[in-house]
């Protein structure tokens, strides 16, 4: 069945973190509202690509504008199913707007599916909402994830209606339990049929 999902994203956000479960989630059948505070549907937010190429930290470029499919401020969290909160630098000014800490507030309290990866636990831990919870993290936020209440977890990790992953390179494992947490059928029979 399909499911309606809200994603906050913002400028900076890691553009595979965007990218992809967007790509993804409707590529199955959901219906997925991109929204960031203070701009509307049609508008764009920068993107960024990190890459680990052996420093000791992620290398950024510039990745590209991707388009908002809804507008913040028209949106209401009850009518959504499931919350996506990406990665990158966008979380850092993300958890400072009040309409984003509610609506992260709003999907726990409502025991709604809620994935986020990367730097995207900083929102929730900023919304106080990751207490008890087994997640993970970007490796560099486990001490601000693990002072909002969480037992990390190394690799992705599914706590009853909270998916969490480290990075991009996790997406596979990350985006299949989501899914699941979903409870999204994907039936590979009728791909098998049609190679026959």
């Amino acid at each position: 069945m399909s499911k309606e999902i809200l994603m906050i994203v913002g400028d900076f956000g890691e553009d595979y973190e965007i990218m992809v479960p967007y790509q993804a989630l409707e590529a199955v059948g959901h219906t997925v509202d991109a929204v960031c505070p203070e701009k509307e549907a049609g508008d764009v937010v920068k993107t960024a690509i990190h890459d680990f190429r052996g420093d000791q930290t992620y290398l950024e470029t510039r990745g590209h504008d991707f388009e908002l499919s809804a507008t913040m401020a028209d949106i209401d969290p009850a009518d959504y199913d499931a919350l996506v909160v990406p990665g990158g630098r966008a979380p850092e000014y993300l958890r400072g707007y009040d309409e984003v800490l509610d609506a992260v507030r709003h999907f726990f309290e409502a025991d709604k599916p809620v994935a986020s990866i990367c730097h995207g636990p900083q929102v929730l831990a900023a919304a106080g909402v990751l207490d008890g919870y087994d997640a993970t993290a970007y490796p560099a936020c486990q001490p601000e994830v693990e002072a909002a209440g969480c037992s990390w977890v190394d690799g992705v990790v599914t706590d009853g209606n909270l998916v969490t992953a480290q990075a991009w390179p996790d997406h596979p494992e990350w985006i299949a339990q989501f899914l699941d947490v979903l409870g999204t059928d994907i039936s590979h029979g009728a791909v098998a049929a049609a190679d026959d």
